[in-house]
């Protein structure tokens, strides 16, 4: 793709998640927005988001509809990606606990993540974050969220929790948003802050200038 593409067409996969959020603010960012369930739907795309979900089961789905290794072969040649919450698991190189709950992460950034180290479904909770790239805080939602253990000396750092925004001390200084190249990773979910598509925007802007 050239940096002329003024509507690169991104692919949102489309197992399970919040499909229908990422699509809309997509379409709102000026990307053309599509929904991807085979391999041949990778072929034409500028760009993919990986929703959240449930980890575990959207790797298994991966592999179900034969898209885990046509998806890996994509960001391996440089595909730009976004991955929220349970996204951000599937493009780790590494999952604390992945094996014994079935995940195979597709390696296309350089960290550890643990999944669910936020908490339960209860443990859910929303803060203002600053955001590198971003002019003012974001607001978050992290729901089962994974956080990131560590990092390669290619991925930049871009978000993390404070204590006031989390009000766990535990929570405190914990990676929440990377990006190595042209993948990104929230753990949070933007996509379900209707009227902000600043993160959005700003992954569409990453894929233009690949």
């Amino acid at each position: 793709m050239s940096d002329g593409v003024a509507s690169p067409v991104i692919g949102v996969l489309a197992l399970q998640g919040g499909v229908a959020e990422h699509l809309g603010a997509l379409d709102r960012s000026g990307a053309i927005a599509k929904p991807v369930r085979r391999p041949e739907e990778l072929a034409d795309l500028h760009g993919i988001v990986l929703p959240g979900g449930e980890s575990t089961t959207t790797s298994r789905l991966l592999h179900s509809f034969e898209l885990f290794e046509p998806l890996r072969q994509r960001l391996a040649d440089g595909l730009p990606a976004y991955g929220s919450c349970a996204g951000m698991v599937l493009l780790a190189g590494e999952v604390l606990g992945g094996a014994e709950a079935g995940i195979t992460p597709l390696g296309a950034l350089d960290m550890t993540v643990r999944r669910n180290a936020f908490g339960r479904q209860v443990d859910s909770f929303e803060a203002d974050l600053d955001f590198t790239g971003v002019d003012g805080p974001v607001h978050a939602v992290f729901i089962r969220a994974p956080w990131v253990e560590r990092i390669g000396p290619q991925v930049r750092v871009l978000a993390e929790v404070t204590p006031r925004g989390s009000g766990d001390e535990a929570a405190a200084g914990r990676i929440v948003a990377v990006q190595q190249g042209r993948v990104l990773a929230t753990s949070f979910h933007p996509e379900l802050v209707h009227g902000d598509e600043r993160v959005h925007r700003q992954f569409v802007q990453t894929v233009r200038a690949g």
